[in-house]
């Protein structure tokens, strides 16, 4: 997941997102996902099977007809708990089928979904490549072939995406294909190429909507060229280009990340005006991170107001920022409110929910209570998560206290769960400080040495 506008830029809200610190903008990375909802609204062709894309908050799923559910979650699942990784998604669907069981492209392109839902990308990636290698069977859309420049961008780098690119007639190449480039330049922060293919797709007739100005300006608000938003939004008016409202959030992120509490309002008050776009809940959590940073608490939680008065459906992700963003604000006893309100609409809270309030806990300093929710998190836990363990030797090592943070490591794996490279980086930074160097190096060897630690930058 997204997705949204107030996020830090370097992490996404998904499984791996963290909450220690204030949430600010994230200017949303409209990827594949975001930028071929439109296009399947505007372009109906499809070769093959209906692969739309999704809504912007499911950062990188693909939304299709409804259906049943049938055999795909098993064959999600059985790819997604291979005792072999290594031997590849292929072998998983290719036993399926050995069993007696055909598998359809539709559950497929399913099976695809819940992969890129929880950034499985390579097990994602090795399933277009098995149904490639059946093309008799599967006949593979533009779609298919946007969502597969993605999935290769992510998994083995910008050239290979460009290769794949090159790899497809001009015929298939489309707006899907383009934005699904657009996005992976956008991602590799690569502003040259992703300027100039900008302007081949203009000249292509494929910039008459708002994703593609969308996606460079989230490159701006990446790279700080602040001024640049302002002039895409310039070039979208002046071509009668409809704003939607992800362009009015990451504007108003702009104006806010430049300290201009009134160009923001200015912005918002533009947005109001414009009957085509209803503010949503990012729109005012967006509002508030940067109130927050400007110091203007009184109308962040104005904002922070509205931002629950506009959550819809079951959506989990906005009772996050809330906790997060009260815990920046300061106010206890809304941190505790909304974490009431949120309990007692889900009958079980992910992870993710627990590191929110914890977090948001600590940075007001109330050890007590985030011990406390700790407690009650861990009968109830689906995995042992040591990014929460991580807040609390954060805390204590920041209080000085290291050799609770070391006890509490001890504890982690009592309780079953492992040590990651930033618990261990915690701990080697308490060395440090304590002038403990040969203690600091050897939890550094550790943090190098974790599961994950590919994954992990010191």
């Amino acid at each position: 997941m997204l997705l949204s506008f107030v996020q830090n830029p370097k992490v996404s809200l998904s499984s791996s997102a963290s909450y220690s610190h204030p949430v600010p903008w994230k200017a949303a990375s409209l990827n594949l996902s975001e930028y071929s909802v439109r296009q399947n609204q505007i372009q109906r062709r499809v070769l093959g099977i209906k692969c739309s894309i999704s809504k912007i908050h499911s950062y990188g799923t693909v939304d299709y007809e409804r259906r049943p559910m049938l055999k795909w979650n098993a064959i999600y699942k059985r790819i997604s708990l291979m005792e072999k990784p290594e031997l590849g998604s292929g072998t998983v669907l290719t036993r399926w089928e050995r069993e007696g069981r055909q598998l359809s492209k539709w559950e497929l392109c399913r099976v695809v979904k819940e992969l890129r839902k929880y950034k499985r990308y390579d097990r994602a990636l090795e399933v277009y490549d098995w149904m490639n290698n059946r093309g008799e069977r599967f006949r593979l859309s533009s779609s298919d072939a946007a969502i597969q420049l993605d999935l290769i961008g992510k998994v083995s780098g910008i050239s290979s995406a460009e290769n794949f690119f090159l790899s497809l007639s001009d015929n298939t190449k489309d707006r899907r294909i383009y934005g699904a480039l657009l996005n992976a330049y956008v991602r590799a922060r690569l502003k040259g190429k992703a300027e100039s293919l900008l302007d081949r797709m203009r000249s292509k007739g494929y910039t008459t909507h708002a994703l593609p100005f969308n996606v460079m300006m989230t490159l701006y608000m990446n790279l700080k060229e602040y001024e640049k938003v302002d002039a895409v939004v310039s070039e979208m008016m002046e071509k009668n280009i409809q704003l939607d409202v992800y362009s009015y959030n990451i504007w108003l992120s702009c104006r806010g990340s430049l300290g201009s509490a009134e160009g923001m309002e200015q912005v918002f008050e533009q947005m109001k005006q414009d009957k085509t776009v209803n503010p949503n809940w990012t729109t005012f959590s967006t509002m508030a991170t940067m109130y927050i940073k400007m110091g203007q608490f009184e109308k962040a939680e104005e904002s922070l107001r509205r931002v629950e008065s506009r959550i819809t459906g079951r959506d989990r992700i906005p009772y996050h920022y809330l906790l997060s963003l009260y815990g920046s604000v300061g106010n206890k006893e809304e941190i505790y409110r909304v974490w009431n309100v949120y309990k007692s609409i889900f009958p079980s809270i992910p992870n993710l929910g627990y590191h929110a309030i914890i977090s948001s806990l600590l940075r007001i300093d109330d050890i007590e209570g985030a011990e406390n929710v700790y407690q009650e998190w861990l009968p109830f836990k689906s995995s042992y998560d040591p990014r929460i363990a991580n807040l609390f030797m954060g805390y204590y090592v920041n209080k000085g206290n290291l050799d609770k943070a070391i006890n509490f490591v001890d504890h982690v794996v009592e309780v079953g769960g492992k040590p990651n490279s930033a618990t261990w980086e915690t701990l080697a930074k308490g060395h440090t400080g304590e002038k403990r160097i040969s203690e600091a190096l050897s939890y550094w060897k550790e943090a190098f040495a974790a599961e994950g630690a590919k994954n992990w930058r010191p």
